[in-house]
């Protein structure tokens, strides 16, 4: 919940200045609150960069006040939307259940939706990173089959090392990253192989080449650092050079 107009239109016109239309291989793109989306949608069409919001409800229209259904995102352009982002988990109780019906309606609306999973500090000090990880997997599985992910991204959440001082070694972001990628691959080999794994645990500049070099991590869920021009730009940049 960052942003103001102006604000917005500094940051976006320094990516539009520094990122190529021509880049092949790396895409890059901006979670923006719902007020914003036509602001990205004026001021990223033709840019290097695409766009799309931080959360949608699962219901496609009906009497829900205050949400906001995937086809409306799709009216501002928007090719992506997150979906049970840690903070959603946390601050706002929603389910696996739950993240995943929304996994459901944003592929309805035709957009990608980047699905974060990740555990908490006390979940990794209790040693069931893994079956977490495995669990909110499972819902989406079990709601939309895995067959769905060769049109989706993940993003990996290690909630622990968000705005905690705590920080995941490269090779540890690896071993989580080959874990998720050997879990979808035992449903289906392809879908696992061509699956883009984000990893999204403060991810800065200072590691970010390190973190992009695993052969698991495909790129980064950005967060404090993507409000910053100068930081987001060099993370981008890592990811064109690793």
């Amino acid at each position: 919940m960052h942003g103001s107009l102006a604000a917005n239109r500094a940051l976006l016109s320094a990516l539009k200045a520094n990122l190529s239309k021509s880049v092949s291989g790396v895409d890059f793109a901006v979670f923006s609150p719902y007020p914003y989306l036509q602001q990205l949608q004026t001021e990223l069409a033709g840019s290097a960069l695409g766009w799309g919001a931080q959360n949608l409800s699962e219901h496609d229209a009906g009497a829900f006040t205050g949400e906001v259904a995937g086809g409306m995102l799709r009216d501002f352009g928007c090719r992506y939307v997150l979906v049970g982002h840690s903070e959603r988990r946390q601050l706002y109780g929603e389910s696996d259940t739950r993240v995943a019906e929304k996994f459901g309606a944003a592929q309805r609306a035709g957009l990608t939706p980047v699905l974060c999973i990740g555990e908490t500090l006390e979940q990794r000090e209790q040693g069931d990173t893994e079956s977490v990880l495995a669990r909110q997997l499972d819902a989406v599985f079990k709601s939309a089959g895995v067959g769905a992910l060769a049109a989706a991204v993940l993003a990996y959440e290690p909630v622990w090392a968000i705005g905690t001082g705590k920080n995941a070694a490269p090779a540890q972001a690896q071993s989580v990253h080959e874990y998720i990628r050997g879990l979808v691959s035992a449903k289906d080999k392809a879908v696992g192989e061509k699956l883009t794994i984000l990893y999204g645990g403060s991810m800065k500049p200072g590691n970010a080449r390190d973190l992009l070099a695993q052969p698991d991590v495909d790129g980064g869920l950005i967060g404090g650092a993507s409000l910053v021009a100068e930081d987001f730009l060099q993370i981008c940049e890592a990811a064109l050079t690793t």
